[in-house]
């Protein structure tokens, strides 16, 4: 897929204050830790996971979805009533219906012309919603579109904590649940305008297009669904889920480097852990030093973890204006897709 006009105008993160250290988590498993006889600091050691972030008890996707979306209203230089699509498109949803970005443009405070829907793909559905966004604006069928994504993974670490704890599993047995120990919490926002309407002397983002591919005969590698009032839960082959996503991950940079060419000043990838982003950076071979992670500090945010970290390497310099970017994006599914952007 090819775009020419399409742009991001801003870019903008929101995060809970509260953090929860993989010490912290350990401390809560001591029991599990002492009967297995698991080493302390297993969980950082294994993910390079050091803490990740929790939004306050009863806090919904929409509140998350909708905190990014009015900061990245804040730093843009486009007027609310311009926007005419909104799409939330996290993982987790306020509830089945109505969606969730009904209650979400509700609290960001967005016009009544805009469309709204959701539009969720694993850990891929932010970047999916680009595209979506980015047809419609090459279309003409909309000038300007906001695009917000609220995660909340507190119930899944805690559903999990509980799991682990009142269930007499053996080593084996805990296995699938430890990626859930991985996840955190976080929101972001863009705002993509058709180059046309960007005010005089502002800059902006070209997002020139993607590749993508699906594996699905992966589908049943990591599983997640909801788990009786405001919890959550998930299984996980990891290892299983890391081969075929790095297959899969290989088999879309083929095809993106093929259309768009192999160098770029910065790649940010899917946030995962020390172990996939190593193993990805060698499949592809790719320099790794120009990778710019936010694992270590934020977990793995779902569809969040991706652009939340874009906009982590713009804030610190490490991605600049002129700068080349690509965006390597995988999800359960399993699912891949590659975006190019030119900073």
């Amino acid at each position: 897929m090819r775009f020419n006009h399409t742009l991001i105008e801003s870019i903008a993160v929101a995060l809970p204050e509260e953090v929860l250290s993989s010490a912290m988590i350990e401390q809560r498993l001591a029991p599990l830790y002492e009967r297995l006889r698991l080493p302390e600091g297993r969980l950082e050691l294994m993910t390079g996971i050091r803490e990740r972030r929790v939004w306050p008890v009863g806090t919904r996707p929409s509140d998350a979805s909708a905190a990014a979306g009015r900061a990245v209203l804040a730093k843009s230089g486009l007027n609310v009533d311009q926007i005419e699509l909104f799409i939330h498109a996290a993982v987790c949803r306020d509830m089945l219906e109505p969606a969730t970005a009904s209650f979400a443009h509700r609290k960001i405070g967005l016009p009544a012309t805009a469309q709204i829907f959701d539009l969720s793909n694993a850990c891929l559905g932010w970047l999916n919603a680009l595209t979506v966004a980015a047809g419609l604006i090459e279309s003409g069928q909309i000038k300007c579109a906001l695009i917000c994504s609220g995660e909340n993974g507190g119930p899944l670490v805690e559903q999990t904590l509980r799991t682990l704890l009142g269930s007499p599993l053996d080593r084996n047995g805990i296995k699938p649940y430890f990626a859930n120990l991985t996840i955190g919490s976080g929101s972001v926002a863009a705002i993509l305008c058709h180059d046309s309407i960007l005010p005089a002397g502002a800059r902006a983002h070209r997002l020139s297009g993607g590749i993508a591919r699906a594996a699905t005969t992966h589908s049943e590698l990591c599983q997640g669904d909801t788990h009786g009032d405001d919890a959550l839960a998930m299984q996980t082959d990891s290892e299983a889920l890391l081969l075929a996503g790095i297959q899969l991950a290989t088999d879309t940079w083929r095809g993106f480097t093929a259309e768009f060419g192999k160098t770029f000043d910065r790649t940010i990838c899917h946030q995962v852990g020390s172990t996939h982003r190593r193993k990805l950076y060698e499949a592809l071979g790719l320099d790794i030093t120009k990778d710019f992670s936010t694992f270590e500090t934020l977990g793995n945010t779902g569809s969040v973890a991706l652009p939340a970290t874009l906009a982590a390497a713009v804030e610190a310099g490490a991605v600049k204006p002129g700068d080349s970017v690509a965006l390597l994006g995988i999800g359960s599914g399993l699912n891949s897709l590659m975006l190019a952007v030119e900073w």
